[in-house]
């Protein structure tokens, strides 16, 4: 035992004793591969790559590191997928629209607003429409002191001017970052009112998610689900309205600290 320890001792003086630049050829009697040692540049013939190292101070749409903790697994690779698109985006504007083309491409679904259609019959999917949409609609008309209504003809609801001017006066106050956001919520769900009960935390995204295939929904407890379509399609659904709605209130966020003067 002594004898191997003295031995990996000395091997050990010989390996640190070794000269610098080239190959090792071995340590002790004969060759040794397995000890040979890589061959380094002198330093003098080291160059570098860069000219030289600067930092440099930038601000982002969010004043504070943000984390996103959304569903776990492939959703929230999604979410983050979907949250990185957006970014690029409003980055690139590969549309060329300015803020009030932005505004005016939301508020043009309240014309087609899914939860403003109604159906005649069966007479279950109607009461089921009138006590999960009716809520929602009134909310919106008096949290935003506007007309919206409902309808069952083919042509829609008559919306009112002045509901259309309110919602692009509400809309103008969010920057272009969120727009695009409120955008994408907006045709994921296909209605203006879910969106405005999402972003105003009326709703959250199960709910508006739900309320947005009401009518899917149904049709799947009466007839059955498909698992490989219709379970993947909701879940693609939630991952993408999570993401929008996050992207909104994190590039809408703004936050004020204040601090107290002690007296002395």
């Amino acid at each position: 035992m002594w004898r191997s320890c003295l031995r990996l001792w000395d091997e050990g003086r010989r390996l640190l004793n070794r000269p610098r630049g080239g190959l090792i050829a071995s340590v002790g009697p004969g060759p040794n591969p397995r000890l040979q040692a890589r061959a380094y540049a002198p330093l003098t013939e080291r160059k570098r790559f860069y000219q030289n190292v600067s930092i440099t101070q930038g601000e982002v749409s969010s004043g504070k590191q943000c984390f996103c903790l959304g569903p776990a697994g492939g959703d929230r690779a999604l979410c983050l997928l979907i949250q990185t698109t957006l970014c690029n985006t409003s980055l690139d504007n590969p549309t060329q629209r300015n803020k009030d083309q932005l505004i005016r491409a939301a508020v043009k679904f309240l014309d087609t607003d899914t939860i403003c259609y109604r159906v005649e019959e069966p007479e279950t999917l109607v009461e089921l429409q009138k006590n999960e949409w009716d809520p929602v609609i009134e909310w919106a008309e008096k949290r935003y002191g506007v007309e919206i209504g409902s309808s069952t003809s083919i042509m829609g609801p008559s919306i009112p001017a002045r509901t259309q001017e309110v919602l692009i006066s509400h809309l103008a106050s969010y920057n272009m970052w969120a727009l695009q956001g409120i955008e994408f919520v907006v045709t994921q769900l296909k209605s203006m009112v879910l969106t405005l009960g999402l972003i105003d935390l009326r709703l959250t995204v199960e709910q508006a998610v739900l309320l947005s295939r009401l009518e899917e929904e149904y049709q799947i407890q009466k007839w059955g689900n498909i698992e490989w379509a219709h379970d993947y399609e909701l879940q693609e659904l939630r991952a993408r309205t999570a993401a929008g709605a996050l992207f909104v209130h994190l590039c809408s966020e703004s936050t004020t600290v204040k601090h107290k003067l002690l007296r002395e």
